[in-house]
Parts: structure tokens; C-alpha cells; sequence
């Protein structure tokens, strides 16, 4: 039995290490720089190793995916819990998110290396089904009338907002966002609030 669980935890340093490593190389050099050969030199493994315990670099990519809208999601949630009215809740939990892509950068750009995950990509891993449901929460507290249309339109519209404003201050290497970004940001969110019921 002692030596399965020492097995059971080397195999998860293992994984661990390879997530560590390409973690670096995503925000040392970007993402499409991260190569399975690449973690296997970095972590002192023979590149077997490393697809014993990812079958590709997608999956490493899906594993980056599932962690990070958990981390996003438990974010979110947690700030929803410290407000009562829902234009606080949903202003708050849009600088949680913005908040959320700077201090895991690295995360943030693998979670959306490809844009914003697909609705069947959200259906198939409960992550983000996860971060969906908290958000979808309270917009739908906000409507007048939300039909489930509605509900996912303005989901995705709140969502493309916090993506796009995101994506263009990485894209600027800002390494924090500024004051003159939040206000923007939340302008965008009190537009997005005043105008949920159109």
C-alpha cells in the first residue's frame, strides 16, 4: 500500500511539474511556444513521461481550462456572496474577472487561446458551466422578463464585453490594469446593466 501512494504522489508531482513548466513558457514566450518536448527537457523527464500523463498539448491546454474557470468560478462566487443587490453583484464580479485575467495571466490566456469556449466546449466541461450559472444568475435577477434566449444572449454579450476589454489591455502588456481601465470597465458594465432590459 505505502509504495502505491508513493507512486499515486510522484505521478502527481509529475503533473503538477508539467503544468508548472508550461505555465512558464506560456507567459515567457506564449502559448503556441509550448511543445511537449519542450516540458520534458524543462522538468529533467524523458518526453514518454510527459505523455503518460498528457495525451497531447490540448490536453495540458484542457487541464489549464478546467483549473482555471474553477479558480474564476470560486472567484466569482465568492464576491457574489458579499453583495445583496444585483448591480453591485455584477459590477463587482466584472472587476473580479478583470482582476481575476491579470493576477493569472498565464491561466487566462490558456482558457481562451482559442476566443471564448463554444457553447458545446461549455456544455462539455462543467467548469464552465460552473462560471456560467453564477454569472447567468444575476443577469437573469436583473431582467424584467428572461426567456433562456435572452438570458444567454446577454450572458455572452456581459462575457464578450469582460473578454474583449481583458484581451485588449494584455494585448498591450499592461501588467496591471489602471484606473483609467476600471473606469472604462465599468463603464461598460453600467451600460451593460441600464440597457438589460432592451
Amino acid at each position: 500500500m505505502l509504495v502505491k501512494n508513493n507512486r499515486q504522489k510522484h505521478k502527481e508531482l509529475t503533473k503538477k511539474a508539467i503544468l508548472e513548466v508550461a505555465q512558464e513558457i506560456v507567459l515567457l514566450e506564449g502559448w503556441q511556444a509550448v511543445s511537449m518536448r519542450k516540458i520534458a527537457e524543462a522538468i529533467g523527464y524523458s518526453l514518454p513521461v510527459v505523455y503518460n500523463h498528457f495525451e497531447n498539448k490540448d490536453a495540458i491546454q484542457e487541464e489549464f481550462v478546467k483549473n482555471g474557470f474553477n479558480m474564476l468560478a470560486m472567484a466569482m462566487q465568492t464576491t457574489l456572496e458579499q453583495y445583496t443587490e444585483p448591480e453591485q453583484q455584477l459590477t463587482q464580479m466584472a472587476l473580479t474577472y478583470y482582476e481575476f485575467a491579470f493576477s493569472n495571466a498565464a491561466y487566462y490566456k490558456m482558457m481562451f487561446g482559442l476566443g471564448i469556449p463554444s457553447c458545446q466546449k461549455a456544455n462539455e466541461i462543467a467548469e464552465i458551466r460552473n462560471f456560467g450559472a453564477i454569472v447567468i444568475k444575476v443577469i437573469t435577477s436583473l431582467m424584467a422578463q428572461s426567456d433562456e434566449h435572452r438570458k444567454f444572449l446577454k450572458f455572452h454579450t456581459l462575457w464578450s464585453i469582460l473578454h474583449g476589454l481583458t484581451s485588449i489591455n494584455m494585448v498591450n502588456h499592461t501588467a496591471a490594469p489602471d484606473e483609467m481601465q476600471q473606469q472604462i470597465l465599468l463603464d461598460a458594465i453600467q451600460g451593460f446593466i441600464k440597457n438589460i432590459n432592451r
